[in-house]
C-alpha cells in the first residue's frame, strides 16, 4: 500500500478509536449521574473496577498520535486534526475519572449513617451536562462548529445551578452538622457534574479549531 495511503488509513483508525472512547465515556457518565437518584451499588462497583478500560485506550491513543507524526511528519490539516486528537484524548479520559469520581462519592454518602441522602436534586444539572457531553461528541463525528459553538450557551446554565447546589448543601450543613462528610460529598457531586460540563466545553473549542482553524477560548 502506498505510503500515503497508508498515512490516511492510520488517520481513519484513529478517529474510529477516538469516537470509540467517547461513546464508552458517555456511557459511564450516563450510569454515573443514575447512580445519584438510585445509588444502585452494582453500578457503581461496575463504573469504578472498569476506568482501567478508559486509561489504557487513551494511553494507546496518545502513542498512536506520536507514532503518526514520527513517521509521517504531516502538515495543514492533518497536523491540525492530530492535534486535536491528542487534546481531546486527555479530555475524554479527565472526563472518564470525573464519572468514577462521582460513583465514589454517592458510594460514601450511600454508606453514611444517615437518612439524609440528597442535599439537592441534580436531575436538571446532569441533564444539561449528559446533553454537553453527547453535542460535543456529535459536533465532532460531523466536523460541526457551529453545533460546538451552542455548548458554550449550556456551560452558563450549568455554573448557575452548581451555585444553587452550593447554596442548598450549605443550607443542609447547618441543618445537620453532625453529618458533614456526607454533605460535602453532595456538593462534590455538582463540583465534578461542573468539571464534565468543562471538559465538553474543551472539546467543542478543539472541534471549532478542527474545523475553522481557529484557536476559541470560552471565559465565564
Amino acid at each position: 500500500m502506498p505510503t500515503h495511503q497508508t498515512f490516511h488509513s492510520e488517520l481513519d483508525k484513529l478517529n474510529k478509536k477516538l469516537l470509540t472512547m467517547g461513546a464508552m465515556v458517555e456511557d459511564r457518565v450516563r450510569k454515573a449521574v443514575t447512580v445519584i437518584e438510585t445509588h444502585d451499588e452494582e453500578i457503581i462497583t461496575s463504573i469504578i473496577r472498569s476506568d482501567y478500560q478508559i486509561d489504557d485506550m487513551e494511553v494507546e491513543i496518545e502513542e498512536d498520535c506520536l507514532k503518526i507524526l514520527a513517521l509521517h511528519q504531516p502538515v495543514a490539516s492533518d497536523l491540525r486534526f492530530l492535534i486535536t486528537v491528542i487534546k481531546i484524548n486527555n479530555e475524554i479520559e479527565r472526563i472518564g475519572d470525573m464519572a468514577v469520581n462521582i460513583a465514589k462519592r454517592v458510594n460514601v454518602i450511600t454508606q453514611s449513617a444517615t437518612d439524609i441522602k440528597s442535599g439537592f436534586d441534580y436531575g436538571e444539572m446532569s441533564e444539561h451536562v449528559i446533553n454537553m457531553l453527547r453535542m460535543s461528541l456529535d459536533a465532532l463525528v460531523h466536523r460541526d462548529a457551529a453545533m460546538a459553538r451552542q455548548i458554550f450557551l449550556i456551560e452558563e446554565k450549568v455554573n448557575e445551578i452548581r451555585n444553587q447546589a452550593y447554596d442548598s448543601v450549605l443550607n443542609m450543613l447547618t441543618k445537620y452538622p453532625e453529618h458533614p462528610g456526607c454533605m460535602i460529598s453532595n456538593y462534590l457531586l455538582a463540583r465534578h457534574l461542573e468539571r464534565i460540563a468543562d471538559r465538553a466545553t474543551n472539546i467543542a473549542e478543539e472541534v471549532i479549531y478542527l474545523v475553522e482553524g481557529e484557536i476559541v477560548r470560552l471565559h465565564i
